[in-house]
C-alpha cells in the first residue's frame, strides 16, 4: 500500500514537471497574447544596450503594433557575449532571432547569418561601415555603431606652442634631439608621425622641465585587441598592412618596424606614463582629463566625456579634434545580424527594416549610439560637434582591416606578440617575426 502511494506521488510530481516544462516553453513562445510575433535580439550590455532600449521601446509602442511584432533584447555578459553566441551558433540554435556581431568577428559569424543584400536598404550608410560587415560580397549585418579614432589634443597648449617664440625655440631643440631634425611646431591636423613623436617629447617633463603636462601623450599598450586596433593606425599610416594584395603576411615590413619603433620610442623615453603598459580606453581618458597628457590617440566616443564640464572640468572647452597622423583611422562597426536558423525571419526583418530608418537611428544617436548614417550624424552636430566629424573622418581616412574568418584571432595574436615589445620586453624584430609566424599559421587553418 505504501509502495502504491509512493508511485502515485512520483507520477503526480512528474506530471507537474511536464506541465511546468510546457509552461516555460509557452512563456518563451514567439507568439504573445495580443497576437504579435515576439522576436529576440542579442545585444551588448552597456551604453549600447541603454541606447538600443529606447529604440526598442519606441518600436514596440508604435510601429511594432502595426507590424504585429514585439522585440525583446537578450543581454548576455559584456565580456562573454561572443562566447555564448558561439555556443548557440555551433548548435544551429533558433533560440534567438538576431545576433550581436561586429566587423572584427563577422568572418567567424558568417556561416550563421543570413545575407541582407536584397532584404534591407543599406545604401545610405557610410560605405566603409557596410564594407566592414561584408564577406564574399554578402552584407551580413546592419551597422548600428561605428567606431573610429581621433587625435584629441589640448587646444590651449597647442595654441601657445604655435605662437610663443620661447616654446618654438625649445621645440626645435627637442625635435632635433628626438627625431634627428629641427622641426617647427604645426597644427595637429598637419602632423606626420615625426611631429607626433616630437610634440610628445616637448610636452614631457623628461625632455622639457617646464612642460605644463608630465607626459606628452598617453599610449594604450595593454595586451588587448582594441589597443592593437589603435596601433594598426600607425601601421597603416606608415603605408603598411597585415597582408599584401596577394594575401601574403607583411608584418616584418619596414612600415611595421617603423610603427613599432614609434611606440617603443615614446614609452622608453617616458613621453607616456610607465603605467601605459596596462592602459586602455579608461586610463587614456583620465590622462587627458587630469591634465597629465597633452594629446592622445583615442576612440571617437571619448569626446563627449572630455568636453563635459561636469565630468571633465579641466578639459571641457579645450579639446581639439584632428585626424590620426598619417591619415588613416581604423573603422569597425557593431552590428545586428539575422540568425540563419531563426524560425521567425519575416517578423525579425520587419524590425531590422525599422532599424535602418532615420527615425530609429536618430533616437539611437540621441541616447548615446553612433550610427554610421551621415544624415543623422550631421543633424545632431549642434548637440555633439564630434558626430559630423566622425562622418567626415570615416569617409576620408577610414580603413577596415581584412575581413576574414580569423580576423579576431589575428588581433589576439598581434596583441600577444607585439604588446611586450612596445614596452621594451623583447626585441622589435623578433616580436614582428613572431607576429608574422602567428598570423601565417592562423591563415593556414
Amino acid at each position: 500500500m505504501k509502495s502504491k502511494s509512493l508511485l502515485l506521488i512520483v507520477c503526480f510530481m512528474l506530471a507537474l514537471g511536464v506541465l511546468a516544462a510546457c509552461s516555460d516553453k509557452s512563456s518563451g513562445s514567439p507568439e504573445k497574447a495580443n497576437g504579435s510575433a515576439k522576436v529576440s535580439m542579442v545585444y551588448w550590455p552597456g551604453p549600447e544596450s541603454d541606447a538600443m532600449k529606447k529604440v526598442v521601446d519606441e518600436y514596440n509602442n508604435g510601429q511594432g503594433k502595426k507590424d504585429k511584432v514585439n522585440v525583446e533584447m537578450v543581454l548576455l555578459s559584456r565580456d562573454g557575449t561572443y562566447e555564448k553566441e558561439a555556443t548557440m551558433m555551433s548548435s544551429k540554435s533558433s533560440e534567438v532571432d538576431m545576433y550581436f556581431t561586429a566587423s572584427y568577428i563577422i568572418g567567424q559569424h558568417a556561416p550563421s547569418l543570413d545575407p541582407l543584400n536584397n532584404k534591407l536598404n543599406l545604401k545610405d550608410y557610410l560605405p566603409s561601415a557596410v564594407d566592414s560587415l561584408t564577406v564574399d560580397g554578402k552584407t551580413l549585418a546592419i551597422p548600428m555603431d561605428v567606431s573610429n579614432h581621433f587625435l584629441f589634443y589640448r587646444t590651449d597648449l597647442i595654441e601657445k606652442l604655435l605662437s610663443d617664440n620661447a616654446w618654438k625655440a625649445k621645440y626645435e631643440k627637442v625635435s632635433e634631439k628626438v627625431v634627428g631634425q629641427k622641426l617647427s611646431p604645426k597644427d595637429p591636423k598637419d602632423w606626420n608621425w615625426d611631429d607626433f613623436v616630437a610634440t610628445a617629447a616637448f610636452f614631457s617633463q623628461k625632455e622639457n622641465s617646464n612642460s605644463p603636462t608630465k607626459y606628452g601623450t598617453a599610449l594604450q599598450l595593454k595586451n588587448l585587441i582594441f589597443n592593437t586596433m589603435i596601433w594598426d593606425d600607425v601601421l597603416w599610416g606608415n603605408g603598411g598592412s597585415w597582408l599584401d594584395e596577394n594575401g601574403n603576411v607583411t608584418l616584418t615590413s619596414d612600415a611595421a618596424k617603423k610603427a613599432m619603433g614609434i611606440y617603443h620610442t615614446i614609452y622608453k623615453n617616458q613621453y607616456t606614463s610607465p603605467n601605459s603598459s596596462v592602459a586602455e580606453y579608461a586610463e587614456t581618458q583620465e590622462a587627458l582629463k587630469s591634465g597629465n597628457s597633452a594629446f592622445a590617440l583615442q576612440w571617437s566616443a571619448a569626446y563627449g566625456e572630455l568636453n563635459d564640464p561636469k565630468r571633465s572640468p579641466n578639459t571641457a572647452g579645450k579639446i581639439g579634434v584632428a585626424p590620426i597622423p598619417g591619415g588613416k583611422t581604423h573603422v569597425h562597426a557593431l552590428a545586428v545580424g539575422l540568425n540563419k536558423y531563426s524560425k521567425h525571419k519575416e517578423a525579425a526583418l520587419k524590425w531590422m527594416d525599422y532599424l535602418t530608418k532615420e527615425q530609429a537611428l536618430t533616437t539611437y544617436a540621441k541616447n548615446g549610439g553612433i550610427p554610421p548614417l551621415a544624415s543623422v550624424l550631421e543633424k545632431l552636430g549642434t548637440d555633439n560637434p564630434v558626430l559630423p566629424m566622425i562622418s567626415k573622418h570615416i569617409d576620408e581616412y577610414g580603413y577596415s582591416v581584412p575581413i576574414l574568418q580569423q580576423t579576431q584571432s589575428i588581433l589576439e595574436a598581434l596583441s600577444k606578440d607585439l604588446s611586450g615589445a612596445w614596452v621594451g620586453q623583447g626585441e622589435i624584430d623578433q616580436a614582428l617575426k613572431n607576429a608574422q609566424d602567428s598570423v601565417g599559421s592562423l591563415l593556414k587553418k
